[in-house]
């Protein structure tokens, strides 16, 4: 939880489930969308990556492949029920999974997802 000066904040992780050819024909614009969104619903991302792209394990709403893709983010709490209504309007979305985590786990999340982390590995 960060308290600012609107309110409380919670740290969010994000997976969007998008089609993966939408994706692959204009990846920027995706990426756009999908910020533009969280961002109307008062977040603010910290992190976003591609996931995984490949095919589904059973097709949904027609999709036999979609690309996942990650956000780390603070948002105020009640900026979920409004992501999640913005995400049932858009046709850019298949499926979506909203987490709040503790700040521990998140700042570890957001170090090993930035783009200068560097991969340890235990001896």
């Amino acid at each position: 939880m960060v308290a600012t000066t609107n309110g409380t904040e919670y740290l969010y992780e994000c997976m969007f489930l998008v089609d993966s050819g939408r994706y692959a024909s204009d990846h920027e614009g995706v990426l756009n969308e999908l910020t533009e969104m969280l961002e109307k619903a008062g977040g603010s991302v910290e992190v976003a990556r591609p996931w995984q792209d490949g095919r589904l394990a059973y097709e949904i709403d027609g999709h036999r492949k979609g690309t996942h893709i990650l956000y780390l983010l603070k948002m105020p709490g009640s900026g979920v029920s409004d992501l999640n209504r913005s995400v049932r309007l858009s046709d850019l979305v298949i499926r979506h999974l909203v987490i709040r985590h503790s700040e521990t786990l998140y700042e570890a999340m957001t170090n090993a997802l930035s783009p200068d982390a560097e991969i340890q590995r235990s001896a």
